[in-house]
């Protein structure tokens, strides 16, 4: 199986729209509540320690960090929410830019929704998905610390997730697994899903490097 971000390297970081990255290739965001481990899944998935910083005082970090695989694939790592360490000012911007981004980058092909499994689905969490839903791009809710509960536990708080989103969000493209970095639980259901989404793309981009060219085009 292809392993979509192991060995991916920092590429940029985009404080606006203008600073996003160019060539249009194929993107998947991370997004999820500050302290629910994003930054922890996204150096699981990468197998590397800190290719995303984990921080001890979060919510101040304000711009989308991206990391370029060996494939060309990017991901997009977007800011945690859900702390006010910033002014409302700067919280009312970043909140145009990230809704823009999710309703409007072309590059984006999927968004992983990263989700504490002992807290889901809250407030923020939904309005990220009320943000991206509408594009009609997929969606994958990774239920993090899962570690952290007992195995009964984790079926139930998978069980009330994905009975959650069926019941608010119908035929969405959403689909949610257990996951935790500490013990690596659910990282190859997590690379399959994103492989997923790449895999259209990636094919789409060869055919067309292999297309023959013809004089006038």
């Amino acid at each position: 199986m292809k392993h979509p971000f192991h060995d991916a390297e920092f590429l940029t970081t985009a404080a606006d729209w203008r600073q996003l990255p160019s060539g249009g290739a194929p993107e998947v965001a991370f997004a999820g509540r500050s302290n629910a481990g994003k930054s922890s899944v996204i150096n699981a998935l990468a197998q590397r320690s800190r290719l995303a910083y984990i921080s001890r005082t979060p919510g101040r970090t304000q711009h989308i960090n991206f990391f370029r695989a060996t494939s060309g694939a990017l991901l997009a790592d977007l800011p945690g929410y859900g702390y006010a360490k910033v002014p409302a000012a700067v919280q009312r911007r970043w909140q145009v830019f990230l809704a823009r981004y999710l309703a409007e980058r072309k590059a984006l092909v999927g968004l992983v929704l990263v989700m504490d499994a002992r807290h889901p689905l809250t407030d923020l969490d939904r309005q990220m998905l009320d943000w991206f839903l509408p594009t009609g791009r997929p969606v994958h809710v990774l239920l993090t610390k899962a570690d952290k509960l007992s195995p009964s536990e984790r079926r139930r708080a998978l069980q009330d997730a994905c009975r959650t989103i069926a019941r608010d969000y119908g035929a969405a493209t959403v689909d949610a697994q257990l996951f935790s970095a500490t013990r690596r639980l659910g990282v190859t259901d997590a690379e399959l899903a994103i492989n997923a989404w790449l895999a259209p793309r990636e094919s789409a981009a060869s055919a067309e490097k292999e297309r023959p060219r013809h004089q006038g085009e």
